[in-house]
């Protein structure tokens, strides 16, 4: 989606910043455009990066390996499995004044990392969203090849030109290194699927996203029918996850771009044998049943209007 520009204090409410902001807490994966030849100037990265942050948004950033769990009582309890520095030399007192802050007086903390004072806000708060995000800096071809080469070399940076069809195609039917860079950083696989005893379909791929409900079999089920994942005995995997061609897997078997999956569900013996049986047929007829008593008294008012 398409947003309007952030401009600086846009976190705060200004030129209706928050509106813009609240669209982008709901992306999957955040794109900045940016002008090469004014960013030395105007450090409109820093600016963005800086509204982001204000509002909860963490860009390219990892949630801090911490558990916290709020109690009703027992007091505060602290405790890390790995050395803390970030925290200074007194890790605990400085947890302890920070839920004091945050009017907690009984939870418990558990870090198993190195974690810094703004790690710990951002574990005490909750609302924090992590986002993957990718910097495209347009008009490359008004600037040095000296500054080309550095904005390149920045983390999570990608350069090009509109107007020279340089890393980005001006047909959006076409593949450019944009797309490829945007396609790894949503976690996009491509999965094709196969009915027994026919070939794949190569056309319409079932595509499956990692930030979402995740890339293996139990997804790819989801995404198709949810009577497919309950009636599920195992998949039938040809690809680059599997270890030899077909390779039998069971739900949690993880999948990769471009394999080929078949759904094998269970049989009418194996559905009978299953515990939940009984009710699975009984909510079948109750739902044939209403849908067939719906549609008479749709009839039978029809005809005395």
């Amino acid at each position: 989606m398409d947003l309007p520009g952030i401009i600086e204090g846009a976190a705060r409410g200004k030129g209706r910043g928050k509106e813009v902001i609240a669209v982008a807490r709901s992306a999957d994966t955040i794109l900045i455009v940016l002008d090469a030849g004014k960013e030395g100037l105007n450090r409109h990265r820093e600016i963005l990066e800086d509204e982001l942050e204000t509002v909860g948004l963490r860009l390219n950033k990892t949630p801090p390996d911490v558990t916290f769990t709020k109690k009703s009582t027992g007091g505060i309890k602290f405790a890390s499995t790995v050395p803390l520095t970030k925290l200074g030399p007194h890790p605990e007192t400085i947890a302890m004044n920070i839920l004091r802050e945050y009017r907690i007086a009984n939870a418990d903390i558990l870090a198993r990392e190195d974690i810094s004072v703004d790690q710990l806000v951002d574990v005490i708060v909750g609302n924090r969203l992590y986002k993957p995000c990718l910097y495209f800096y347009n008009k490359i071809d008004t600037i040095t090849i000296e500054e080309v080469d550095q904005l390149a070399r920045m983390p999570h940076s990608c350069v090009g030109s509109v107007v020279s069809g340089f890393n980005i195609s001006p047909d959006m039917m076409e593949d450019d290194f944009l797309k490829a860079t945007m396609w790894g950083y949503l976690g996009l696989t491509r999965i094709y699927t196969k009915r027994k005893g026919q070939p794949p379909d190569l056309e319409h791929p079932v595509v499956l996203s990692k930030l979402r409900k995740g890339t293996t079999v139990k997804s790819l089920c989801m995404n198709v029918s949810s009577h497919m994942l309950r009636d599920f005995n195992f998949a039938l995997v040809w690809g680059k996850s599997a270890k030899h061609s077909p390779q039998r897997c069971g739900l949690s078997h993880p999948l990769q771009d471009e394999d080929v999956v078949q759904i094998v569900t269970k049989t009418n013996s194996q559905q009978a044998q299953d515990k939940n049986y009984q009710n699975t047929v009984q909510n079948f007829a109750d739902k044939y049943h209403k849908k067939k008593f719906d549609a008479k008294q749709k009839k039978h008012t029809k005809l005395r209007g």
